[in-house]
């Protein structure tokens, strides 16, 4: 990838460690795929509107979320991104055209400003940052004011996955303890995992994007740690390697380029949480320490739900 010498403080930023902040799970019934996830114990956010036309709800974690998107009906695909701007809700549009599964993967932001100029030093992006707010709605009914500001980042070895890294200028709004208590145990997401052919040529670009330098390499693919409290990953494994790991229902058949395929979100107690999904009749499969859902039943993105202990 191509670079231009960086300042000092560029530089500094450039290696500035960036954890999952969070995921951007895309379907065309958002309704749907909301009342799936209360359905599995999770607490649902109410749904937010943006004014480009896509909509959403917030599963929150630990310091982490899933991002639950659609489109409003009378949505029309954006124009696609220009040289200079990349365009989030005609990337949305785009990927629901094709498929549905993990479209989106956003990293943390102190800065999103300077988390662009290192993406345009390292050949990751070169993309305007975008800011945005909008009005939510705390537990209570309670409203409120949130705003972010987007860094966006693009390989053309993986088009079929947008990144990011989100700045939350009102974090105390944002998180709220109460949309964390999820009876079914659910306290964190834990990694993000991508099947490709080749996992290796995609390793320069994702140190530059999460800012980790070292990371493991086999020849099952490769892993990005971003930290333990909680444990974090990026994983880019095989479709042979990610069967293995996940069950063969977990991959039913080959992509054409690189994709989001699983999500691992820690539970407190995986012999309770595989007995709730028997008892609402969700169909699921035991694999090692994780309970896996597969994408046919979960809108295109493989769920494990994995016990920590």
């Amino acid at each position: 990838m191509a670079s231009t010498d960086p300042t000092p403080q560029e530089q500094a930023h450039v290696h500035s460690l960036r954890r999952i902040d969070h995921l951007v799970l895309a379907a065309r019934d958002l309704g749907a795929l909301a009342e799936f996830f209360r359905h599995l114990g999770f607490v649902v956010g109410a749904r937010n509107r943006h004014p480009w036309g896509t909509q959403n709800h917030i599963v929150q974690f630990d310091g982490s979320f899933i991002e639950l998107i659609g489109v409003d009906p009378a949505f029309h695909v954006a124009p696609d991104h220009d040289p200079h701007n990349f365009s989030f809700s005609g990337f949305i549009g785009s990927f629901l055209g094709a498929r549905e599964g993990g479209a989106m993967i956003a990293l943390t932001s102190d800065n999103a400003e300077a988390d662009a100029r290192a993406f345009k030093v390292t050949g990751a992006g070169d993309f305007e940052p975008f800011h945005f707010e909008r009005r939510g709605k705390k537990p209570d009914g309670t409203a409120i004011e949130v705003a972010f500001t987007l860094a966006f980042a693009h390989s053309p070895l993986m088009p079929d996955i947008g990144f990011f890294a989100c700045h939350h200028h009102f974090p105390q709004n944002f998180w709220d303890p109460a949309f964390r208590q999820h009876v079914n145990g659910a306290s964190a997401l834990e990694a993000i995992v991508i099947v490709a052919e080749n996992p290796a040529d995609h390793g320069e670009f994702l140190s530059h994007l999460t800012g980790v330098r070292e990371y493991a390499a086999s020849s099952r693919g490769i892993s990005f740690e971003l930290g333990n409290d909680p444990v974090q990953r990026i994983d880019v494994l095989t479709p042979h390697a990610f069967r293995q790991q996940f069950g063969a229902a977990a991959l039913p058949g080959e992509a054409a380029t690189p994709g989001i395929a699983a999500c691992v979100i820690r539970v407190a107690d995986l012999d309770k949480f595989a007995m709730a999904l028997e008892g609402n009749r969700t169909l699921f499969e035991r694999v090692g320490k994780m309970c896996v859902i597969a994408p046919q039943s979960a809108f295109g993105l493989a769920l494990a739900f994995h016990d920590a202990r």
